[in-house]
């Protein structure tokens, strides 16, 4: 038996599934609009800001184009034509890093200043043609950074002339830094600058008019060496057994003060990096004050000497050596041997190995 139904309530039933309808559809048009919104919200085209012009190259298939610049096609090895190391490959200049110089002539705040400085780095890296194309005025004004107030824009600026102390031509105008920096390494007690500014040193043939300078600041590279931070301690290491190959400066690193756990250095649970570096900065001493040159005067050092840390009578280096010589490193157990045959054989007479003689009581009884 049939229902009947009012015509008041079916219209009813109708209106509510038009609205229901009508409701649903609305809301998926907003959640559209929502989702097209955000797809479409990119962050704005880069403009010729200093920090849009450092974060373009940042990387490859990183940077942002300028406003003026087309997008670029698709090239056939995968990445946009238009990526800067991508036009280094073809041979077409991209611009990139002149612009960076660009606008580091311009006054920026330290923030800017620090940015732009990492970028022109990584630049110079990675676009080897247009690093060379730049002049000596730019390593002027990125030397003129070093000046900057703030620290980390100084450490930027180290690493970016260390960058370019790669290419040839900019080395002798880099060198005419070098008095600069070893006073910033000399006077700033920040172990980031100190890696920064030793690694630029050690990638540059110093010349002989920096020698007073590096005279003045041995004792700061010393305690750069006797510090906590393996990567400065390398990096010293290094510098200094470049001083110690130059006879002007070897009394004076010689007679250099030291602290009394100076040998500490040479401990076996030191890493093998850093034990390495000061194995051979104890060979180029030990060469340099065997050498007949350097024999030939009696000189005298103080209590606390570099000399007698090493060479003194008093000294436990043989017994550092001698624990060196079963390292689980290869490099560290030959250096080690290298440094026991420096000491028992003076330069003089090292062309008759039959005839070396124990320069020193370490090695006297068998050992």
């Amino acid at each position: 038996m049939g229902v009947s139904v009012p015509p008041c309530l079916g219209q009813l039933d109708i209106r509510k599934t038009v609205v229901g309808l009508a409701m649903g559809a609305g809301a998926i048009y907003l959640l559209y609009k929502a989702i097209r919104a955000g797809i479409k919200c990119q962050p704005p085209l880069c403009s010729n800001s200093p920090i849009c012009i450092a974060r373009e190259c940042s990387g490859p298939g990183e940077r942002a184009l300028p406003q003026e610049a087309p997008a670029p096609e698709a090239s056939s090895v995968g990445g946009p034509k238009g990526l800067a190391i991508e036009r280094e490959r073809h041979g077409r200049d991209s611009g990139e890093l002149r612009r960076l110089l660009n606008s580091l002539e311009c006054k920026q705040d330290e923030y800017a200043k620090s940015m732009i400085l990492h970028s022109i780095t990584r630049c110079v890296y990675l676009l080897e043609a247009e690093a060379s194309a730049c002049s000596t005025d730019d390593i002027v004004l990125v030397g003129s950074m070093l000046d900057d107030k703030d620290n980390s824009v100084k450490i930027q600026a180290l690493n970016t002339l260390k960058a370019f102390s790669g290419i040839r031509k900019f080395r002798l105008k880099i060198q005419e830094h070098s008095i600069k920096v070893l006073e910033l390494i000399s006077t700033i007690w920040d172990s980031e600058l100190h890696v920064a500014g030793l690694r630029l040193l050690n990638n540059l043939p110093l010349p002989d008019f920096v020698h007073p300078q590096l005279r003045r600041v041995m004792p700061a590279l010393m305690e750069i060496l006797q510090s906590d931070y393996i990567l400065a301690q390398v990096q010293a290491a290094r510098l200094l057994s470049y001083l110690a190959q130059k006879n002007d400066l070897l009394y004076d690193l010689l007679n250099c003060q030291v602290h009394s756990n100076f040998l500490n250095l040479f401990q076996s649970t030191q890493p093998g990096g850093l034990l390495f570096e000061v194995l051979v900065f104890a060979e180029r001493l030990s060469e340099g004050q065997n050498s007949p040159h350097y024999r030939a005067v009696k000189w005298h050092y103080n209590e606390q000497s570099l000399h007698e840390a090493l060479f003194g009578d008093e000294s436990r280096l043989a017994d550092r050596l001698l624990t060196l010589v079963i390292h689980p490193e290869e490099e560290v157990q030959i250096q080690a041997c290298k440094v026991i045959v420096s000491l028992q054989c003076p330069q003089d007479v090292g062309v008759r190995p039959s005839s070396c003689q124990p320069s020193h009581s370490y090695f006297n009884n068998g050992e």
